[in-house]
């Protein structure tokens, strides 16, 4: 009985010994012939007989040359690139497409039940007759869905019983990789899921294979193939459309609800292009500030307060490698160019394990990849910058470049700030650019490089000149191994440094300079291990190098006297594993442990001083001497980050997380709000670590009907170690600035909520968020502590803040914005009394932060004008008319106190008091 997995059996009683002509030699070339007159001449010259199907042969050129070289070595090499097998025998050569050709059957040809008789026969006859089998091992069945057969890899008798089935995911009518897509092969407990990128990798048992795609909104995908080899498959899926007066299509359904993740945020620059900002230009960090639990200081700010943290507890990631100063233009602009950014994931309270060394979030911005197929770019012309970003395709469908510039043109915005007459000889100007590459080498390995720099010059007075600019790169190349592991290799590094060139009327000139850099490797991981277990695990080091600062004198007359503070150098370290468990359909838990430990670097003095006094120059009691790389102080301990989500509803789910972090690393400012000119200063002998705890719980509800998302959250934070400053701090150049230095406690606690509709004629979102932040400096030695040791406000703490962004879309063409944005007023130390000294009237202050400035209010209005939907044009346009600070609102920025001829004079400063009007130029192509 003749199994159905036969494809092909002929048998043919032969001759026990091949043909002798198998050891003839032959010479023969090949170049570039077709492989139908290469099998011919072959038979010509090898006085053999062929026997095959000429479809086989389509399309194949062979260029190769043979000197005195056997047929069957000159079959090998002919056929090695193709799915033709062959046997040779007396005088005949039969070829087979991709089946495995025998001669003599195999063990387990027959079924047991067949007679033993014959099999014996068979036996006896065996030094008589040799038997010849055409033997296919799998059926090459197929499926009314789809009825094609694919065949990957070349058949062969030593098959191995799995191979690697890897290949890309596209959407089919935008061409956008399709993520957390399922590739399952049916009636097997086979299945892989594609990561960002779209990429999947699958070990598929050798032979027939029937695999499927499944993703939510996409239609299902069938392929049947026949595997006998490592190979590739891509697929193009289609969304699953109706035809309606208006089709939304949504990939991520209900992933506020479903996801682990609690207190995270993704922002697409493409869904910010009609948000009314400031001087009309499309900043992606200017919008973060709108969703609650993030914060400024006030208009016009550099600097981030994340849930009651400090501005430098933010850890700001362009492409994996660290933005230390993300603004230009005095805080006015974010140093991104929006068209080369492509998305901005914001963690706020489940900060994977994979991130560390920040206390209160992690800005994770990603650069879009370049377009592989064609030259394609966008663009824009505003009031104070033009933007332009060009992708093009390298080598097509393999590599890509993304270029980016951006630049101001006019400083003129100066002169709309209050305060002219100070102002008026000031300037400002900047420019940014990004360059990344892409490449694809294969399924499993791909590559991508970019490199940043920013730079900006200001003057705020005519005797001085600020330059300040960042510098960084990256190289990642991802990799994957199998259906189950990938990973990734991250090798970064970021510089931020700054300048000062001062020329006053008396000989005092100087030229200043303060830099830091950071070196990092990263090594990323991930297995799937099952359906129920998704592990993360890896390590990453980097190396801290700062400058502190160096001042010289500039010019022959200056009394300015040279100094530079010795640098700063230190090593801070983690790994980590994390465990995505799927406990059950409604519960779903993620659990890591992350443990970071950091060293301070030789060579380096450091100052011991005697416990239970005052840090001064006569309470120092050792100076250490260490030498190079010598460890100084190692820090360091276990960071937990849990998540737990609970589905009540499909639409429905309660989420809890916890986290601790260390931070090590330290922003030396005295200042309200982030200045360019600020330093970092390294943890070390006197200076501890920062350290947090969070605790976190929400509620998130989906209105898939109206696409309507809600969500609502409470959080508590406490901080240990966070920095502060005695009053009169002196923080520049300082070789002994531990003693200007505080280190207290902080607890911060709120509540946010958000709504969010993200479709439909009318879009937007609501947020409102109720938080708290304090700080208490307390100590034994009277001298270093504040406000007799209790709490008291940050200076960011602004209880309420309530934010509208709405977005009407009239027709396809015209839409309104508008964005309404109030805030409690931040707080600030008043003058409480006063009093007379040395002829002079001195005041006596009140506690620290106890009383507030005015309440900050603004309304945005824009229109949007898109250009027609012609398919061929140029370039596609967009108009943004917008309208900033519609309502002319003086909101005050400070409020500061001068003594002016014995009289105490307080003064308020605004940023902008009048409407600002902006008109956007916006293009695409």
């Amino acid at each position: 009985m003749i199994r159905q997995l036969i494809l092909i059996c002929s048998l043919f009683v032969v001759q026990v010994v091949l043909s002798q002509t198998k050891n003839n030699v032959i010479s023969v070339s090949f170049n570039n012939k077709p492989l139908k007159e290469v099998v011919l001449e072959l038979e010509r010259e090898s006085s053999h007989v062929f026997f095959f199907k000429d479809e086989w042969l389509k399309d194949i050129i062979i260029n190769e040359t043979f000197t005195e070289k056997p047929l069957n070595y000159i079959l090998d090499r002919v056929f090695r690139e193709t799915s033709i097998n062959y046997i040779i025998y007396n005088s005949k050569v039969i070829l087979s497409n991709n089946n495995v050709v025998y001669n003599s059957l195999p063990k387990d040809f027959f079924p047991e039940e067949l007679d033993t008789l014959q099999i014996n026969k068979e036996k006896e006859n065996e030094n008589e007759t040799k038997t010849v089998v055409f033997y296919e091992q799998f059926s090459s069945q197929s499926t009314k869905d789809n009825p094609e057969i694919i065949t990957i890899g070349k058949q062969n008798s030593n098959s191995k019983s799995y191979y690697t089935l890897t290949g890309k995911v596209n959407n089919l009518r935008t061409n956008e990789p399709l993520q957390n897509l399922v590739i399952s092969v049916q009636n097997k407990s086979i299945n892989a899921v594609t990561d960002e990128k779209g990429i999947y990798s699958i070990k598929l048992p050798v032979g027939y294979n029937s695999i499927e795609t499944r993703l939510l909104g996409h239609k299902p995908e069938i392929r049947n193939i026949i595997i006998y080899g490592d190979g590739s498959l891509n697929f193009l899926v289609s969304e699953d459309t109706e035809e309606l007066s208006e089709v939304l299509i949504v990939s991520k359904r209900n992933d506020n609800v479903k996801s682990v993740i609690s207190g995270v945020t993704r922002i697409d620059v493409a869904d910010i292009k009609t948000i009314p900002l400031v001087l009309g230009e499309r900043d992606i960090l200017k919008v973060a500030v709108t969703l609650p639990g993030i914060k400024t200081a006030g208009e016009g700010s550099s600097g981030f307060n994340v849930r009651g943290g400090r501005t430098d507890q933010n850890l700001i990631l362009l492409d994996d490698a660290v933005i230390y100063n993300s603004a230009h233009f005095l805080g006015f602009f974010t140093a991104l160019n929006p068209f080369t950014t492509g998305s901005l994931d914001i963690y706020k309270a489940s900060i994977p394990v994979q991130y560390g060394g920040r206390l209160s979030s992690v800005f994770d911005i990603k650069t879009k990849d370049g377009n592989m197929e064609k030259l394609s770019g966008e663009g824009s012309i505003g009031p104070v910058t033009a933007n332009l970003a060009v992708e093009t395709p390298v080598i097509k469908n393999k590599s890509s470049l993304t270029t980016g510039f951006r630049a101001t043109y006019s400083d003129w915005v100066l002169k709309t700030i209050k305060d002219e007459e100070s102002l008026k000889n000031s300037q400002a100007s900047f420019f940014d650019g990004v360059l990344k590459y892409t490449h694809k080498f294969n399924d499993k390995n791909r590559i991508q490089s970019t490199i940043y720099y920013s730079k900006d010059k200001f003057s705020i007075s005519s005797d001085s000149v600020f330059n300040y600019s960042n510098l960084l790169g990256s190289i990642k190349w991802d990799h994957t191994f199998n259906g189950k592991n990938r990973g990734s290799v991250i090798v970064s590094s970021s510089q931020y440094k700054y300048d000062i060139d001062y020329e006053g009327d008396r000989n005092l000139n100087f030229d200043f300079g303060y830099n830091i850099n950071e070196t990092q490797l990263k090594l990323n991981m991930k297995y799937l291990y099952n359906k129920k277990h998704k592990f993360d695990y890896g390590f990453n080091s980097k190396l801290y190098k700062v400058n502190p600062g160096n001042i010289k004198p500039k010019g022959e007359n200056s009394d300015i006297e040279a100094l530079s503070l010795d640098e700063e150098r230190g090593i801070e370290s983690a790994i980590y594993i994390s465990d995505l468990y799927e406990i059950s359909n409604k519960f779903l838990l993620d659990i890591g442990l992350r443990y970071s430990f950091y060293s301070a670097l030789g060579p380096s003095q450091q100052n011991a001083y005697i416990n239970g006094v005052p840090k001064e120059q006569s309470t120092i009691k050792e100076v250490k001497t260490y030498g190079n790389n010598e460890f100084i102080k190692t820090y360091g301990g276990p960071e937990a980050r849990v998540s737990i989500r609970y589905l009540l509803t499909p639409e429905l789910s309660l989420k809890a997380s916890y986290n601790n972090l260390y931070q090590y690393i330290h922003l030396l400012s005295n200042n309200t709000t982030e200045s360019p000119t600020d330093a970092w200063k390294l943890s070390d002998l006197n200076i501890k670590p920062q350290r947090s705890e969070q605790f976190s719980l929400g509620i998130y509800k989906d209105f898939n009907t109206a696409n309507i998302e809600i969500s609502l959250e409470g959080y508590y934070k406490k901080m240990k170690d966070i920095l502060d400053y005695k009053i009169g701090a002196d923080l520049i150049l300082n070789e002994d600035l531990e003693r200007e230095l505080l280190q207290g406690e902080g607890k911060a606690y709120g509540i946010e909520f958000l709504i969010k509709k993200k479709n439909g004629k009318l879009n937007g979102w609501l947020s409102y968020s109720y938080s708290r932040s304090f700080t208490r400096l307390a100590n034994t030695i009277t001298e270093e502590q504040v406000n007799d040791g209790d709490y008291f406000p940050a200076n960011y703490d602004k209880p309420h803040d309530f934010t509208v962004i709405a977005n009407y879309k009239l027709t396809h063409r015209y839409s309104f914005s508008a964005n309404f944005t109030y805030q409690t007023g931040r707080p600030i130390t008043y003058p409480i009394g006063k009093y007379i000294f040395a002829n002079e009237e001195q005041v006596v202050y009140s506690d620290r932060n106890k009383y507030r400035i005015p309440d900050y209010y603004r309304l945005d209005l824009g229109i949007n004008i898109e250009g027609n939907h012609k398919i061929k044009k140029l370039a596609h346009s967009f108009w943004n008319i917008s309208v900033y600070n519609v309502l002319g609102r003086n909101n005050p920025y400070s409020i500061f106190f001068e003594n002016e001829n014995g009289k105490i004079q307080a003064y308020k400063t605004s940023i902008f008091g009048t409407p600002i009007p902006t008109i956007t130029y916006n293009f695409k192509f």
